[in-house]
């Protein structure tokens, strides 16, 4: 057994790095490295580390440039959408917010005045002036209660537009 350096160890690193290893070398170093423990080490731990690179380098495999390209569309897309929906969204809560105030409104307003709920549609028109702007013909009709549907319907919307712009402008 040899402590320290061989003396054949750098021909043998030499013929490692070139990967000249086993095939161009004489018998004679083959031989001696089998029965060397430092340069049979050597090949042993040059051999494994190079198997060890191969097997990383083929791992890291590229996809193909198209494939990214798309997949970066597609990511800038939802960013896009999502950056639009925010405002929808806030626009939404506003409007429910608003038809909210406004049905309690009405239910603490009926639950002070005893509860006249059709007695307070037939007031309605009236108390909007709202007769002067149909015509005659819809005035004998007393069924009133059809109008309150559209008039929070079109609150709710037009709430829900000024909201969404004016939260486009931040």
């Amino acid at each position: 057994m040899m402590f320290g350096a061989c003396a054949r160890e750098k021909e043998v690193a030499e013929l490692l790095r070139r990967g000249h290893w086993p095939h161009a070398c004489s018998a004679e170093l083959r031989a001696h490295v089998a029965a060397c423990y430092a340069c049979s080490d050597l090949v042993l731990v040059t051999q494994r580390f190079r198997s060890a690179r191969a097997d990383a380098a083929g791992v890291a495999r590229l996809e193909a440039p198209g494939l990214l390209w798309w997949r970066a569309q597609i990511r800038r897309r939802n960013a896009a959408i999502e950056r639009i929906g925010k405002p929808i969204l806030d626009a939404q809560i506003f409007a429910l917010a608003v038809t909210l105030l406004a049905t309690a409104g009405l239910v603490i307003s009926q639950a002070r005045h005893g509860l006249r709920w059709m007695s307070w549609f037939d007031e309605l028109p009236r108390s909007l002036h709202l007769a002067t702007l149909w015509p005659a013909t819809l005035t004998s009709f007393d069924g009133r209660f059809w109008l309150l549907v559209p008039v929070l319907a079109t609150l709710a919307l037009v709430s829900g537009v000024v909201v969404y712009l004016a939260s486009e402008k931040r």
